[in-house]
């Protein structure tokens, strides 16, 4: 109002003003697009929080209060072993799937656990939080294609009565449907690709007259999804360009080899070759003639023939970033000299999960990805929200699962420090400089 008002006091009596108008509306039209100097992006996945929630442990509602400072609830000898975690701050969330961790398609009641979580925050919206679908998070296809996450995690607002999800708050509008979608926060576009698991088998779970057991980890998007994908990508190469999958591409990270790698999924039921990374693409959906394609050694995938491809014939990278999660790791996880950030045809690959506590037991975290106005660096932080949670877990069931009870120290492969793990610590130069969001 105070500017509308200098503005026509400008026009009318001039108010012993020397800059012309047209200086006056630029000056006026700055003070209202400030931009946002730092912008923050929290990336994270796999609360799969049916099983932890069996165990009393309520993942996402952990860390979320931890990003918020509330971090008293803690048991006091816990605080002790691992150290208060530290709060920080963060514009958007950035959720990379496997919200439940049921051997079966997800019901309800896990999707009435989902929200309770996101209530607990208080600094932050619901609509701060972006999500895509990962394999567990699947119906049977004949039950509605992406139902129970569309319902739940609802990314476009349509089910507010459900998920808490209110469209017209979110900062940033999201464009597309639940399986793929786009947002853009300053001049960084985020393609939103979710893992396509109603499907028949063995790309997905299949049907509810087979009522079939299991995850079925490998990753898969459709030919639309991919289409859709390398438009966008090829339409905003002015823009920096980060892609969100529950799953990273085949050999980018530590946990993406064919048949597992090092990963959680080596020995699980279905595949498998391609249990942990993007392995399929559905090229007809029609479950009567359903089709679809694998990357292999020998049949690379079309995201890697196109990265490939972009930047042997570019001379640099077609993005600047690609989030996925799926197989959960310890920090210091590596496997044929691959870490959890590591960089391939120019794109940075990050393996970000997982924050459950008990779906195969590994070390909670998630990583903070930092902007900077102007700039082209990115800082990448990874951050441990309860290392010393094994020391909590009945020695049965770890044992159980495969992991040695050692009294009160950390497990291999476990820390024993909540909060920032300098070791991952790292920074990325992105295709172009940082511009911030106006505020």
């Amino acid at each position: 109002m105070k500017e509308a008002l200098f503005l026509l006091c400008l026009l009318f009596i001039g108010c012993g003003d020397n800059r012309t108008t047209s200086e006056a509306i630029t000056a006026t039209a700055t003070i209202n697009t400030t931009r946002q100097k730092e912008f923050n992006v929290w990336a994270a996945a796999d609360p799969h929080v049916t099983v932890d929630a069996i165990h009393g442990v309520e993942p996402l509602q952990l860390a979320l209060r931890q990003s918020e400072g509330y971090w008293d609830f803690l048991p006091k000898m816990e605080l002790k072993l691992g150290g208060i975690p530290p709060a920080f701050d963060w514009d958007v969330m950035l959720l990379a799937g496997d919200f439940t961790s049921s051997q079966f398609p997800p019901k309800d009641g896990e999707g009435k656990i989902l929200v309770r979580q996101f209530e607990v925050m208080e600094k932050h919206n619901r609509e701060d939080i972006y999500s895509i679908a990962g394999n567990h998070d699947g119906d049977y296809y004949d039950l509605g294609i992406g139902h129970w996450f569309n319902k739940w995690m609802d990314p476009m607002g349509e089910h507010t009565e459900f998920s808490g999800v209110d469209a017209s708050k979110r900062r940033f509008a999201p464009e597309g449907t639940w399986e793929r979608y786009k947002f853009e926060a300053g001049n960084v576009l985020f393609l939103m690709l979710s893992d396509y698991n109603s499907a028949p088998t063995p790309v997905g779970r299949g049907s509810s007259a087979q009522n079939l057991p299991g995850g079925f980890p490998a990753g898969a998007v459709t030919r639309e999804t991919f289409n859709w994908w390398k438009q966008k990508v090829l339409d905003n190469q002015d823009k920096i360009i980060v892609t969100v999958h529950h799953h990273v591409l085949r050999e980018t990270t530590t946990i993406s080899f064919p048949n597992g790698g090092k990963g959680i999924h080596a020995n699980n039921t279905g595949d498998f070759e391609g249990a942990s990374y993007l392995y399929y693409i559905v090229e007809n959906t029609d479950p009567e003639n359903f089709e679809y394609t694998k990357s292999n050694t020998a049949t690379p995938g079309p995201f890697e023939t196109f990265l490939a491809d972009f930047q042997e014939k570019n001379g640099k990278a077609a993005i600047d970033l690609w989030v996925g999660a799926h197989s959960h790791a310890h920090p210091q996880d590596t496997y044929n000299n691959k870490g959890l950030v590591e960089a391939k045809w120019g794109v940075t690959f990050m393996q970000v999960s997982a924050l459950t506590h008990y779906h195969s037991g590994r070390t909670p975290m998630s990583w903070l990805l930092g902007f900077e106005d102007g700039s082209t660096e990115l800082d990448i932080k990874n951050y441990i929200h309860r290392a010393p949670y094994y020391n909590h877990i009945p020695a049965a069931l770890m044992k159980s699962k495969g992991v040695i009870p050692v009294g009160k120290e950390a497990p291999e492969g476990g820390l024993t420090k909540n909060g920032w793990y300098a070791p991952n610590a790292k920074k990325a130069t992105l295709r172009h400089a940082f511009i911030g969001p106006t505020n």
